[in-house]
């Protein structure tokens, strides 16, 4: 891809952050002096940031686009909650947009507000940090012993699986997909079935055949979200293959290819609720049971699930849904001060892939 540049941003911006990563991906926190687009929901303000409102898409691009980010970055601006039954919203970013989830976001966030104090926390037991996303309300359930963090655990709002055996054609033949939604549509494919393994040997392939299937379902009729279209269309395709049962359930390996062409170095947090949702609805995953799963670069989630009524889907579904539980770690790795100098050629910056 050509470099592309932008200088939408306000002149003289400066932008301070604390960086975090779960399970090796990024995740950039704009916490002090963000832009907060208008909506009386984060859902509301996620369409008003989609059109620049606040400078919100300008700052985004500042933040994502090389020279301070690279094409794979991923952060959040913190807004006001909802309501008050939680403690924060977020919107969601990438180098693409403003996403409706995000599961290693959530654990981050977590940990991030309790490691500042912004929630108190229970230094030898589990806090619960209640957070308003797109795509509903979260919550971060971090567990500490001697005020070290022991896990981060991410639970979603109700995931259900949407369709089985989509059939997609593509450059490696005609595949099947299996579609999930836990606070954004995946489709899930077997790398068996492509001829690939997931693996950083396949890296490139497995980002072009993720990117023809998205693009591939995106519009189809699986992939519209009945009871809010903001939540419509395919956000990633998730590459899996199986690493046999252990002794506490299944495990496997993914790659998950969101957005467009960008890559999840964790397992991914709502893409593993996603798969939570087909492994729970076809007996694979059991309520006793834990997922693990496991990244391109071997990190590690595991999931588990908990059931919830039928009815609390607004949307048929061919099972009723699941509450995923997605467990992990996150760490801070830097707190940063990105400007934009007036003079700067450059603007907000490119994306080379």
């Amino acid at each position: 891809m050509m470099p592309t540049t932008a200088t939408t941003a306000p002149p003289s911006t400066s932008v301070s952050t604390t960086d975090y990563h779960t399970a090796g991906e990024p995740f950039r926190i704009v916490h002090e002096n963000g832009p907060v687009p208008p909506g009386a929901t984060v859902g509301e303000r996620r369409v008003a940031a989609m059109a620049n409102a606040a400078d919100a898409d300008a700052i985004r691009r500042l933040l994502c686009q090389e020279p301070r980010g690279h094409a794979d970055m991923y952060g959040g601006f913190i807004t006001p909650p909802d309501d008050a039954g939680a403690h924060f919203g977020v919107l969601f970013w990438h180098k693409d947009g403003f996403s409706t989830a995000c599961g290693h976001g959530t654990i981050a966030l977590g940990v991030w507000a309790t490691d500042t104090g912004l929630v108190p926390s229970d230094p030898d037991g589990v806090t619960e940090v209640r957070i308003d996303v797109p795509s509903g309300r979260v919550a971060a359930l971090v567990e500490r012993a001697g005020g070290a963090l022991v896990r981060a655990t991410f639970r979603n709002v109700p995931s259900h699986e949407i369709a089985r055996a989509v059939p997609v054609r593509t450059a490696r033949g005609t595949v099947s997909a299996d579609l999930s939604f836990s606070g954004a549509i995946y489709a899930s494919v077997s790398a068996a079935d492509l001829g690939l393994t997931v693996d950083p040997a396949h890296y490139t392939e497995l980002i072009a055949i993720g990117r023809e299937i998205k693009w591939a379902l995106n519009d189809s009729p699986e992939a519209q979200h009945a009871a809010d279209p903001r939540l419509s269309g395919v956000y990633g395709t998730i590459i899996w293959e199986d690493l046999g049962r252990g002794s506490a359930g299944p495990r496997q390996r993914n790659i998950t290819v969101f957005a467009d062409g960008e890559v999840d170095r964790s397992p991914c947090g709502s893409g593993t609720g996603a798969r939570v949702a087909l492994l729970a609805a076809d007996g694979t995953l059991a309520a006793d049971e834990t997922l693990e799963h496991r990244s391109i670069v071997d990190t590690e989630f595991a999931a588990r699930w908990t059931p919830t009524l039928a009815g609390a889907s607004p949307v048929a579904t061919l099972a009723a849904p699941v509450i995923p539980e997605v467990s992990g770690t996150a760490y801070r790795t830097g707190e940063h001060r990105f400007i934009l100098d007036p003079a700067d050629a450059l603007g907000d910056g490119f994306v080379l892939r």
